[in-house]
């Protein structure tokens, strides 16, 4: 497990640097095995696996130009939207001085971010995910850019991915296109807490054809954060069966979705999603709403009648995603245009499915 990216080499002459700009756009990703409960720096008490989504993402630009001062702190201007936003800003400062071993250069600059989300903020679809993973991106490429120390793809996406897992756990599976893997498992190759791996390439071709319909119950911003619900699990009662479970499902599930046994699937996705909300709710607090339950009942309805494999998963949030291969999408998205848009917030839902993973601009 031994890897170290801290590198006080990394130091710039700032007398020869021009200023620039970098723009990456990275997906938001919905786990199917969860990771839920945390230790040490990010590191997860459960190995998890994630669909990495398309039309769900955050675009984030990272401009730059030297220092002229003597000033050895981080020098930010956070924008979110185009406007200010003092709270995202001290998370993002944080974050920066937190990786300064990393990238000590970060010092030697005058920072500006601009950050844009496809999707309401903090409503339950992994805004932190994208977001800290675009950041990571930028980041890298900007470390590549000053010192040429990162042309090798492989080894660029691995520190981007452990960079992004410091800023937030399920960052670094929005690296990579398809399906990502995070979590030390022994049946998994290089699987490890510190980044995620792509699993896309050891998975049935379906699964890289599922949709995720994402129904938006509640754009409001939620009652317990992440980072808060993470901690609570630390007095969960049932939080080291829990872990037990995760690796026992993704065992079962990796078995599935090698062999494209879509009603597997759907039952652990779906046993998952509930699971996340039971941990919840023993500690006290309920995300989901009344119209959550009411989608969950037409969609194991629709599901019973018609015997299409749909299924449901939750993130840590009210809205509902609906996961289903592409060839029945033309049913499925009739299901949701007449009997499932009464349940959302202005009738409004987003047709994702899984993406090729993020873009530089």
């Amino acid at each position: 497990m031994a890897i170290d990216y801290s590198n006080p080499k990394l130091v710039i002459e700032t007398s020869k640097i021009e200023p620039g700009s970098i723009t990456w756009r990275s997906p938001s990703n919905l786990a199917i095995i969860k990771y839920w409960g945390k230790h040490g720096r990010q590191l997860p008490r459960n190995p998890s696996i994630s669909f990495t989504l398309d039309k769900a993402f955050t675009e984030t630009t990272l401009a730059y130009e030297p220092k002229t001062g003597v000033d050895q702190g981080i020098a930010l201007e956070f924008l979110f939207e185009g406007e200010p936003n003092p709270a995202f800003e001290e998370k993002v400062r944080k974050f920066l001085e937190s990786i300064v071993d990393i990238f000590p250069f970060l010092r030697q600059l005058n920072l500006s971010i601009d950050s844009r989300n496809s999707f309401p903020h903090s409503s339950g679809i992994a805004s932190s995910a994208s977001s800290m993973s675009a950041l990571a991106l930028c980041l890298c490429s900007l470390e590549d850019e000053l010192f040429n120390s990162l042309e090798d793809d492989e080894a660029f996406r691995q520190k981007a991915s452990y960079v992004a897992r410091l800023g937030s756990g399920s960052a670094c599976r929005s690296i990579y296109a398809g399906l990502a893997e995070w979590g030390a498992m022994g049946e998994i190759e290089g699987a490890s807490d510190l980044y995620a791996i792509p699993y896309s390439d050891q998975a049935h071709e379906v699964f890289l054809t599922y949709q995720d319909a994402i129904l938006i119950v509640s754009k409001g911003q939620k009652s317990v954060s992440s980072r808060a619900g993470h901690a609570l699990m630390d007095n969960n009662p049932y939080a080291e069966s829990r872990y037990q479970q995760a690796r026992q499902r993704l065992h079962a599930l990796l078995m599935s979705m090698r062999t494209g046994d879509l009603e597997a699937f759907g039952q652990i996705l779906e046993a998952e999603a509930l699971t996340l909300h039971a941990l919840m709710m023993a500690s006290n607090y309920i995300l989901i709403k009344p119209q959550t339950l009411g989608l969950i009942e037409k969609v194991r309805g629709y599901r019973k009648d018609t015997g299409h494999p749909l299924f449901f998963s939750l993130d840590a949030g009210p809205n509902l995603h609906l996961l289903y291969p592409g060839r029945i999408k033309e049913e499925v998205e009739n299901f949701i245009e007449t009997e499932l848009v009464s349940y959302c917030e202005e009738g409004q839902w987003i047709a994702d499915e899984v993406g090729k993973g993020p873009l530089q601009l």
